[in-house]
């Protein structure tokens, strides 16, 4: 999960005259929901390389780190379980793909603050076109993106390629809140 939203978050520089990001204080948390309730967690940013024209952001790449899914909502035994599960094949498969990437080379102004940004994500090496809404502002950008798995074969529990889950059916849109943090 932490691949999907990684990606999305650096994209907020737009308008932003040629500025850094501090990956420390930035931050990626992720929810994923299912019938019986819903869990939650962060993911790391393992760099991002945006590219400027006339003062503008025009294009960028963030590499998430999918090694660094974390679990917020729960401890001990039961937090290292679902990470374990989400780092595994039936989910992220860190250890084939230990990184998502997320691309954009469109970025425009809709008003005010707020941008819409264009590009692919890559998640398990399949990737998908994506199109997301940023609020930049002087010292931070934010955003939220709706990521389908089942576009990146992420399949466990998903009703898109399994009947009859019942309430064992996990949803197949994971939402990502963003925030980055300029330095």
């Amino acid at each position: 999960m932490k691949a999907l939203f990684t990606f999305l978050t650096i994209i907020f520089l737009v308008g932003l005259s040629a500025q850094s990001i501090n990956l420390e204080a930035s931050k990626m948390e992720w929810t994923g929901k299912k019938i019986t309730g819903q869990h939650n967690g962060t993911i790391q940013i393992a760099e991002a390389n945006f590219g400027y024209e006339d003062g503008q952001l025009v294009s960028g790449t963030i590499v998430i780190d999918m090694t660094s899914i974390s679990c917020s909502d729960l401890s001990g035994e039961k937090a290292e379980s679902l990470v374990g599960h989400l780092k595994s094949a039936d989910f992220f498969d860190v250890v084939g793909f230990p990184e998502a990437e997320l691309t954009f080379n469109s970025v425009k102004q809709v008003e005010g603050n707020s941008y819409q940004l264009s590009g692919e994500l890559t998640i398990k090496g399949i990737t998908e076109a994506i199109s997301f809404y940023a609020n930049i502002g002087e010292k931070e950008a934010t955003t939220t993106l709706k990521i389908d798995r089942s576009k990146y074969d992420v399949r466990y529990g998903s009703t898109s390629f399994f009947d009859g889950l019942g309430d064992k059916a996990i949803d197949n849109i994971f939402e990502i809140k963003a925030k980055l943090v300029f330095q």
